[in-house]
């Protein structure tokens, strides 16, 4: 075999090996999101640029260091955290991830509804039923031909929510100057403030930090092998680099859309007023390919919430239980809401400061247990890992306070 046909096959089997961290990506362009930064652009045009690149960085270090921690321990997250726990601080710990997922799991539901109201006019419970149906489906690919296949549909679905999100940049191009000056850190008065709080400080998902660990270490297994070891974790930074790049990519994409063609606009404050003035602006083709991106959104992210449930609950009190059931419980909340009429915005709103209370409790444990040499061997983190890490624990927390005080005193 040439030296040309190795490398080829070689690059192959690394391309295989990708997924984990896909899944994981879609936490960060659930419909929170969209909501977030479609505000953001509208209103401020392309100054919190640099907020989503910033948060990217963030996130793909973070995820890195989650899926590090399932491939060395052989152990995710949750039940690295269950095994050190006594009976009843891991109930109550259980019960706030539990209780964060659920909160995620509502903003995904009702962004799924948003969408199928807006592609077919679907009342908005009867969408968030359609929603909480589809994701069983999906999860049930899971439980039925293994991870590889789910990662593949999730993969799918990332693709659609890039495509409905960046479509419309092909039609109005930002401005390349204008994109490289909101690179530069800075604000405009208060609000500017409580925006790039909401999307910086209510990125990191604890979900997605508990799941990765387990998604890495299921997909690969634990490898005990030191040379083994190194090209897996090589692998898996190229999949963190990759799948977090395109989530960041989205996101900052949603934001230029609406700062070229939203700017001022004051029916933006909502996704259904955006989606309107999106189809004004750009016709409503661009509107159709921005609802099925969404749609694509909330199916996805809500599958990977549900996933992530089940295992904080195996980690943390080592039982199961029947995916259909999980998917009932967690679909109630949101049903009820829609079926009451809440205004949907303000309970993504909701649901985004409430699982900002989640995020110390997934940062600190993954950051302590990364540091750890009788847990991560030779590939605990060294001093530049320690500090960049508890620098970015340190910020996203005091940001996540941020948010919850300005929310609530705004």
């Amino acid at each position: 075999m040439t030296a040309t046909a190795r490398s080829t096959r070689s690059a192959a089997r690394g391309l295989f090996l990708l997924g984990p961290a896909f899944v994981a990506a879609i936490a960060y362009v659930d419909p929170g999101n969209v909501a977030a930064n479609i505000s953001g652009g509208s209103k401020y045009g392309y100054l919190l640029v640099w907020v989503l690149v910033s948060a990217s960085l963030m996130a793909a270090l973070i995820q890195y260091h989650s899926a590090k921690l399932g491939l060395v321990s052989g152990r995710s997250l949750p039940e690295l955290l269950g095994d050190r726990m006594g009976h009843r601080s891991r109930r109550l710990f259980w019960a706030q991830a539990e209780l964060v997922a659920a909160a995620t799991d509502l903003a995904e539901v009702i962004g799924g509804a948003i969408a199928l109201n807006l592609l077919f006019g679907l009342p908005l419970f009867v969408g968030g039923i359609i929603v909480g149906a589809v994701s069983l489906g999906l999860l049930a690919v899971q439980s039925r031909y293994g991870q590889r296949p789910f990662e593949s549909v999730i993969i799918g679905l990332l693709a659609i929510i890039a495509v409905g999100f960046l479509a419309g940049l092909f039609i109005t191009p930002p401005d390349g100057l204008a994109v490289l000056g909101g690179l530069v850190p800075r604000f405009e008065g208060s609000g500017s403030v409580l925006l790039a709080a909401s999307m910086l400080g209510a990125t990191v998902m604890p979900h997605a930090i508990y799941v990765h660990s387990a998604l890495a270490r299921d997909r690969h297994g634990h490898v005990t092998d030191p040379e083994a070891r190194r090209r897996i974790l090589r692998i898996t930074r190229w999949d963190v680099f990759i799948a977090l790049g395109i989530a960041g990519l989205v996101n900052v994409g949603m934001l230029l859309l609406a700062a070229v063609n939203l700017r001022g606009i004051g029916t933006t404050d909502t996704i259904a007023g955006a989606h309107a003035a999106i189809g004004a602006a750009l016709g409503p083709g661009i509107a159709l390919v921005f609802a099925i991106g969404l749609l694509a959104s909330g199916l996805a992210s809500t599958s990977v919430g549900s996933y992530a449930g089940a295992t904080i609950m195996a980690g943390l009190l080592k039982r199961r239980i029947p995916v259909f059931v999980r998917r009932l419980i967690t679909l109630v909340p949101a049903v009820a809401l829609l079926a009451a009429g809440i205004d949907p915005t303000w309970a993504l709103v909701v649901s985004q400061v409430f699982l900002s209370f989640g995020i110390p409790f997934a940062l600190i444990p993954l950051l302590r247990l990364t540091n750890d040499h009788a847990v991560m061997g030779e590939q605990a983190n060294r001093r530049p890992a320690r500090w960049a890490m508890s620098l970015i624990v340190v910020l996203v927390i005091a940001l996540n306070l941020a948010l919850i005080w300005l929310t609530i005193t705004g």
